[in-house]
């Protein structure tokens, strides 16, 4: 059975105490929790949740660490996140945002997942992002809603 990877930034972790976000985003997490999808967490995401409050903290509680992968900022993903800003894809007020796509890319996720639809989840967006990618000769990286990648039924 195929059981997808998805990078997710800490707006869907957030996202489970957000009025707008959070049926999609339990509903996600409930994936994770039931195995049906991978769930990738970076030290990025670990380091923000740090100054996050306790009940955001305790959302990873649920997922076993059968179901979760743990990946880190590396030389290669700051190499990469640098590109997006010099290339003007990302603002440089961005930064963290940057590197949350460039570990995701070089982890080569099936899938990026956030709720940060000015920096990340945006068609124009994703486009300048992965001609980046493919001039660098990384794969093109799908960026989706948690709303895009929950099963319905």
């Amino acid at each position: 059975m195929f059981r997808p990877r998805i990078y997710v930034d800490t707006s869907v972790i957030g996202g489970c105490f957000d009025n707008e976000f959070e049926k999609y985003s339990h509903q996600l997490f409930e994936e994770f929790i039931a195995g049906g999808k991978r769930l990738v967490i970076s030290d990025l995401v670990l380091f923000e949740l740090e100054r996050s409050p306790e009940n955001v903290k305790e959302v990873l509680n649920g997922v076993t660490e059968d179901n979760i992968e743990y990946v880190f900022l590396n030389e290669e993903s700051i190499s990469l996140a640098n590109a997006y800003l010099k290339e003007g894809v990302i603002a440089e007020n961005s930064l963290s945002d940057a590197r949350h796509i460039a570990i995701a890319t070089v982890e080569r996720v099936d899938v990026l997942v956030s709720w940060n639809f000015k920096h990340i989840v945006n068609l124009n967006r994703i486009h300048l992002i992965n001609t980046v990618n493919l001039k660098l000769g990384y794969p093109m990286l799908e960026i989706r809603s948690p709303l895009e990648v929950i099963y319905e039924g």
